[in-house]
């Protein structure tokens, strides 16, 4: 369980973020420190993958939970510890129109958005790869300057490392296009540059055009140019790249048996590389509900390879635990962990000041007992909608001096939270076209 606050304070412009994601019911995107509890077991199993990734290896993980459980906070807490140990981090949501595998430019729209999250420890928000991109050649350069060397001849003899992977020559002409437009000033070029390797030349015609190279990243390349990605990251100084895919449930959710299978063949190809160290400093965080792992017709159990690498440990029984398989199962919060929760929030909603504490220990019990007796232990479980409600009481406790919090307390609505995402049709549809493969 996570210590009782400290006494440092909080940034305003932190809090608010905090405040207002959680009562928005989405993740802070920073600050994730302050409010962190329980778990230690499965953080510390992670910060041992981020750990192998950094030493060149690989890895993939499947973070399993119920809907409002915290998979996206976890998910987002082991990035930010990534981040601090000097790693590349890309992050997006699956969506109808964001795949790992299709024909009509979903999985280069996802790959898309993982290149405009990119994000680097002094570049927590994303829009990091500029910044990626000139610290390889800043570094190129200063070795050139040293040894007398032509700067491209330098650029030209890391990048080679990338050569035996698919798609390594163009990325290294890419890259040296970046240089020559740095070296003479032309931002249109360096434009290009950083256009193609977000994935955003739709034709390769524009992109024969612009930089003199004859592919570009798309439906098919998506995982290649990851790989090549985070090789890139070693290069540029960086200890690896952790790609953090969340909303897995939308590929259980795809009616068509054909393009959900196509996608857990992709799946299939990033765990075998995983488990073979084939993937060098790559790292994959996939989050998904039960029904997206166990699902025998939709779920990633119904792709018959994947259920034989994802089976869990058999002896991890009464009690018994292992976090070092690739299915981590996000077990939920107990009470002890959710009284922790309610007193970070307390912090945070006072800065980081106890003297601005709007309400005492008592208060918080009472607040538990009146939402167990509302849903049970949905509260603490799954504990998204009570979180909102929490923090609701505390607004309008801050906006409304003098107030007695024993006024509010046994007035809070607190309901269930309910995933939207599964209401799914019963059978299949491949008899519709689906245009969208």
């Amino acid at each position: 369980m996570t210590d009782a606050p400290t006494a440092t304070r909080i940034r305003p412009k932190d809090r608010d973020a905090i405040l207002q994601s959680l009562r928005a019911g989405v993740v802070p995107r920073t600050g994730l420190q302050h409010i962190a509890v329980g778990r230690p077991d499965e953080i510390s199993s992670l910060i041992t993958d981020i750990a192998r990734i950094a030493d060149g290896g690989s890895g993939c993980r499947f973070v399993i939970g119920d809907y409002g459980s915290g998979k996206t906070f976890f998910l987002q807490l082991v990035r930010s510890i990534a981040l601090q140990r000097n790693l590349l981090t890309v992050h997006a949501d699956l969506a109808p129109d964001r795949r790992l595998q299709a024909t009509g430019g979903q999985a280069r729209s996802l790959f898309a958005e993982l290149m405009r999250n990119i994000a680097t420890r002094g570049q927590q928000d994303g829009g990091a790869m500029t910044n990626v991109v000139e610290k390889f050649v800043g570094t190129a350069m200063t070795e050139a300057r040293r040894d007398g060397s032509d700067p491209e001849t330098v650029i030209r003899a890391k990048l080679s490392k990338l050569s035996e992977l698919v798609g390594g020559y163009d990325f290294a002409d890419v890259i040296a296009a970046y240089w020559r437009g740095h070296e003479s000033g032309n931002e249109q070029l360096r434009a290009d540059a950083v256009r193609w390797l977000r994935g955003e030349f739709s034709t390769r015609t524009d992109a024969r055009t612009a930089l003199g190279v004859r592919t570009i990243v798309d439906d098919s390349q998506v995982y290649d140019q990851l790989k090549l990605m985070a090789r890139f990251a070693q290069l540029a100084g960086f200890n690896g790249l952790l790609v953090c895919l969340d909303e897995m449930v939308n590929l259980y959710k795809l009616a068509n048996s054909q393009a959900r299978n196509s996608n857990y063949e992709q799946i299939l190809r990033i765990v075998n590389d995983s488990m073979q160290g084939s993937a060098e400093h790559l790292g994959f965080l996939f989050g998904g509900t039960p029904d997206f792992l166990l699902d025998p017709r939709r779920g990633l159990y119904s792709y018959q390879a994947l259920q034989s690498r994802l089976a869990e440990n058999t002896f991890a029984v009464d009690g018994l635990k292992d976090f070092s398989g690739p299915v981590l199962r996000l077990g939920s919060l107990a009470q002890e962990d959710f009284f922790q929760l309610l007193k970070n929030l307390r912090h945070v909603q006072a800065g980081g000041d106890p003297t601005r504490y709007l309400i005492p220990d008592d208060a918080l019990v009472a607040f538990m007992r009146h939402c167990s007796e509302r849903i049970g232990e949905a509260y603490f479980r799954t504990p998204r909608t009570t979180i909102r409600s929490f923090l609701d009481l505390l607004a309008v406790l801050e906006q409304n001096p003098g107030t007695a919090w024993t006024q509010l307390v046994d007035a809070v609505v607190v309901e269930k939270d309910v995933d939207p995402a599964l209401a799914t049709p019963d059978t299949d549809d491949d008899e519709l076209a689906d245009f969208s493969l």
